[in-house]
């Protein structure tokens, strides 16, 4: 039982079909919700985290733009693109004035899905945090190899990993999450036009794990 519960924490607050995207209070960012399985299982393939990561995070961009990042041929990035646009994750952003090229974009900023309570669901799920927690495991190493060498010393001062344990009910745990992406909104939603100068991305990696049940 403990397991499961962590599971269900770790895949509730997953960002980061049937699509919603709704925004407020449940979902301040205005994320697209992946309530389907076959949607979940979709986006599963890492090159498919990978085409939507870089589309969130640089915009619009062809296959043959895409697939030197992503690890697979233009076709191939091609083939994928049109795969997840038949799940709405991602769109047709025409031909930006060249009749030879066609542009994808990101359907919103941000996804995100919580824990079902059927079992096509949950199997669903599982595979899709899997695949994400993947894809990014690799991260911090290479952020300490090539990053934060560079970084100015006031970067420095306020990067980097903490560990902290505290003991919750379910119910605070939600809230906690909730007052954490609150925090956030402000500044995930900005329209980038309003960023002020110097400002840059900064990747907040959140692992929310229920620890077993102490004997």
């Amino acid at each position: 039982m403990p397991g499961v519960l962590a599971g269900r924490f770790l895949r509730e607050y997953f960002r980061n079909v049937s699509l919603r995207n709704p925004g407020g209070a449940g979902n301040p960012y205005g994320d697209l919700e992946l309530t389907e399985p076959k949607a979940m299982r979709a986006l599963s393939h890492p090159v498919r985290l990978a085409v939507l990561a870089r589309l969130q995070r640089y915009g619009p961009a062809t296959a043959t733009e895409l697939a030197e990042h992503v690890g697979a041929t233009p076709s191939v990035t091609s083939w994928h693109l049109r795969h997840l646009a038949g799940f709405g994750l991602v769109q047709d952003s025409g031909t930006g004035g060249d009749a030879r090229k066609r542009y994808w974009r990101a359907s919103a900023k941000g996804f995100r899905f919580r824990f079902p309570d059927d079992e096509e669901g949950q199997a669903a799920s599982q595979v899709l945090s899997r695949a994400m927690f993947t894809q990014y495991a690799d991260l911090p190493r290479r952020w300490m190899a090539e990053v934060e060498p560079q970084l100015a010393p006031e970067w420095r001062r306020e990067a980097g990993v903490s560990n902290t344990n505290v003991p919750l009910t379910a119910v605070e745990l939600a809230a906690v999450n909730a007052a954490i992406e609150q925090v956030l909104a402000p500044y995930v939603t900005r329209d980038p036009a309003d960023r002020p100068a110097g400002a840059r991305h900064v990747r907040f990696m959140r692992y929310v794990m229920p620890e077993a049940e102490e004997r």
